[in-house]
């Protein structure tokens, strides 16, 4: 893994590892010398590649994330500019979740029987609900497996699930960025024409449950007038396999209006 060429930034968090990179942006697990406490610090620099699109992103992901106060949710702890050598930017600091992304779990051979499908979906909306709720409401706008964490895992229970990477995140009085966001596969049609509402998160979560039950991304799978064909490679119930068929409608206006109206299965 990289080392990073500076170590303590802020006077207070020291770097320990390189997680992720892209496009200016830097993710670290860092220690936080006040409390002692691992934390994750996104450090977004003023690049050659740098556009105000990824600024206006960076600090909408701070101002959301200081406004939360949820279980399931990082909680923000600081926004600053750093001093490094690389130029200027901004940081920011979250508390770090010792858990795996469903995407590594899927990775490493891990399978989802439906009930723990069942049970990741109504986590998922439970957050979904939250965020939706607030006023004005949070849309997260990039939900996929790499951005859900299970952690937590004791016996038969399927863990602790999160909710983590606020970097797409718009909330619905504010105009969206000219950048289309989100992640290709998981992403509702609107949202290539810059538009995001609530249950556009819900059509990314069915398609998160479209990965976790066949194991393929849901860009590689067949599709019919925009609808992902994934019947055929499932072993799921008919009533659960029409509920994700619910989620994933292409066409806003055919699915459900709101996370507590899809918990329904």
């Amino acid at each position: 893994m990289e080392q990073p060429k500076y170590q303590v930034l802020h006077n207070r968090y020291c770097i320990q590892s390189l997680l992720s990179r892209k496009a200016g942006r830097k993710t670290f697990l860092a220690r936080d010398f006040q409390t002692g406490r691992l934390v994750i610090l996104k450090l977004l620099l003023f690049s050659p590649d740098f556009t105000w699109d990824d600024l206006k992103l960076f600090e909408r992901e701070a101002e959301v994330l200081r406004t939360l106060d949820h279980s399931a949710i990082p909680k923000y702890l600081d926004f600053f500019e750093p001093n490094i050598e690389l130029g200027k930017g901004f940081a920011l600091v979250q508390n770090y979740i010792n858990a795996q992304s469903l995407q590594m779990w899927i990775q490493s051979g891990r399978s989802f029987s439906e009930a723990e499908l069942k049970w990741i979906a109504e986590r998922l909306l439970d957050i979904l609900h939250y965020l939706h709720s607030r006023q004005p409401p949070v849309i997260h706008r990039d939900i996929k497996p790499s951005n859900i964490l299970l952690g937590d895992r004791s016996g038969a229970t399927p863990g602790q699930l999160y909710l983590v990477d606020f970097g797409s995140v718009q909330t619905a009085a504010q105009e969206g960025t000219i950048t289309v966001v989100g992640t290709y596969g998981y992403m509702p049609p609107e949202q290539f024409g810059g538009r995001a509402m609530p249950n556009s998160d819900l059509y990314s979560l069915g398609m998160t449950l479209i990965y976790l039950a066949t194991g393929q991304h849901p860009a590689d799978l067949p599709q019919k007038d925009l609808r992902v064909e994934f019947e055929k490679l499932i072993s799921l119930s008919k009533s659960f396999t029409q509920w994700i068929r619910w989620l994933t409608e292409p066409d806003s206006a055919k699915r459900p209006t709101s996370a507590k109206d899809a918990l329904h299965f």
